[in-house]
Parts: C-alpha cells; structure tokens; sequence
C-alpha cells in the first residue's frame, strides 16, 4: 500500500510516498480502508524536527491523525462494526499513520461517519470537533451568553470553534486576517477585527479565549475577566518546547484561568460529534484538497498561512 513517510527531519521535500506492507488488524482492531485524512498544523513542527527532544521512534516515520474511509478487516473479538460500514476516527493518541491506504487502529477510536457528509467531507473533523468539543464543553465550560474570544478563527479548529461557540449562544469575537472577516462572520462570529492592527490592549474582557495560535499569551490572558478561562490549544511553532513550558507554568500557577489538555477521545465522544454534525451544530470547513502525492505542496501551504480550515488529503485523486 502507498503511504506517507520521511526519513529525515527538513521541509516539506523530506516527505515521500512510499509503498509499504498493508497492516493487520490486531486483536480488539480495524482495519480501515482510508477515503481521506486532513492535515494538521502541528505535524510541520514534528517534520521539521523542532520536537526531536519529545519525538521518539525510528526513520522512516509516518503523519496522519485523522481519517475517514470503510471498514475493511476485523480483528478477533470485534463485533461492534461489519465490513464495508463507513468510519472515521483517529490513530491511536500521540501516534501518526493516518496518510496511508490502509490504518489499523482500535475499535474504540471509531466512530460511525456522519451520513450527512462525504467521507472527504468528514475527514476534516475527527480531531478538530473533539478538540474544539471538548475545549469548549468541558474546559472551558462555556455558558450561553458569555463572551468568547477566537484567536486564530480561520483554521481547521478556529473556524469549530466560531461554529460551535455560536451554537453554544456564546457571543463570538474571532480574531482573522482582513480577507477573512466576513467569511468568518458568515460562520457565525458576531465581531470579526483584523489580527494584524488590533493589539491586545485594544480588545474588550472575555469570560472565555480560546488560542490557536500560540504566541504572546500572556497579553491576551490579561483581557480575561475575573472568572475568565482561556484554553490554549497551539504552541508556538518557532519555538515549541518553550512555549510548550511556558504554558505549562501558566496552567499550573493558575488552573482556574489557563487550562491545557491532549486530545484523547474515547468511542463515546467520536459518536457524539457525529451526532453533532448531523445535525448541523457544526460543519466541515476544507479550504483545498489534495492527492496523497500532494502532501509537500499541503505542508508547503500550511506554512504559508492564510489557510481557510482544513486541507485534506482525498486518497482516491
């Protein structure tokens, strides 16, 4: 099966499509014929080789979190899912292999695929709605009528978070490029400001922000009011390890205001988020889709930024 790989930390040339074995399904595992995969911005920072302190495993190594495809195999002693039933899902936590023909994965980091969206469509959203789901409904707790702050409104989560702040009946602020304000008030935020000429003393107080973004955090921290939670969900990508710290110590001198968490999501929250795009609480945003041959042109465009949601990678082209 064709998969991709990279056998050095570098650009996005390092990354190549390679012919590999077709995995089998373990015990408790499926395997799944993948349609699609989106591509996430914090693979440039583990290809570029900025988290080699915390990145382990051999070369060549694998990208791919999420993914949405078919049913192809069973491993012994599933029962809860048939050959041929469309999925999505995510590889097992802090592991990648989702670029790839074929993923074997555990049962529970399956859920049903949305029937309402194309499985290129619903590739888009595995990782995003949970993160951004459990970032708003669980971390931060969000409450109708509050005040939510978006920084970085037009990515893959930023543009989940607009969605789903609105459905929440949260009253939403995104923070975007110019081209993009009006494209994220057509989401649903009700204040859209250019990032580029509003400074964060120029902001009001939010009860909750959450960060996409990664930089400057304390400045934005401040414009929290007194029971405000910010839940910050990107470090910064020109130096990770101490954003990833600085962060750390935030969250820990302050547990109530700063709140960080890994997006492990069990079966049970799949599912829900499949309920939820069903029923239209929060949609699919893809900005370009690209062959599997493609992914050095997506990671090449990630890095350039002004990205509308999610690239995805459709393994059919």
């Amino acid at each position: 099966m064709r998969a991709v790989q990279y056998d050095r930390f570098g650009s996005p040339e390092v990354l190549r499509v390679n012919d590999v074995p077709t995995p089998r399904p373990g015990p408790g595992e499926v395997l799944v014929e993948v349609h699609a995969a989106s591509v996430e911005a914090g693979e440039l920072a583990f290809r570029a080789g900025k988290l080699r302190a915390i990145s382990r495993g051999p070369f060549p190594r694998n990208l791919g979190t999420d993914f949405a495809g078919h049913v192809a195999a069973l491993g012994s002693g599933v029962h809860a899912w048939t050959v041929g039933e469309q999925v999505w899902g995510m590889m097992r936590h802090l592991t990648f292999g989702a670029f790839a023909e074929y993923v074997a994965v555990p049962e529970q980091r399956l859920a049903r695929a949305p029937k309402n969206l194309s499985l290129v469509d619903a590739a888009a959203l595995p990782v995003s709605g949970t993160t951004v789901r459990k970032a708003l409904l669980e971390s931060a707790a969000l409450s109708s009528g509050e005040r939510l702050l978006v920084r970085g409104a037009t990515g893959g989560v930023g543009s989940i978070a607009v969605q789903l702040g609105k459905a929440l009946g949260a009253h939403v602020t995104a923070l975007a490029g110019a081209r993009n304000l009006d494209w994220v008030t057509e989401l649903g935020a009700d204040a859209a400001l250019d990032y580029r000429t509003t400074r964060p003393q120029d902001l009001g107080h939010f009860d909750v922000i959450v960060d996409v973004v990664g930089t400057d955090i304390g400045a934005y921290q401040a414009r929290l009011t007194r029971g405000g939670r910010m839940v910050a969900l990107a470090f910064d990508q020109d130096r990770p390890l101490a954003s990833m710290a600085s962060m750390g110590l935030r969250a820990a001198l302050s547990p109530r205001r700063m709140k960080l968490f890994s997006n492990n999501p069990s079966a049970e929250r799949l599912a829900e988020l499949t309920a939820a795009a069903e029923a239209g609480i929060i949609r699919p945003v893809i900005d370009t889709v690209y062959p599997l041959t493609g992914i050095a042109a997506a990671h090449e465009r990630l890095e350039a930024g002004g990205v509308r949601g999610k690239l995805v990678l459709d393994l059919r082209l």
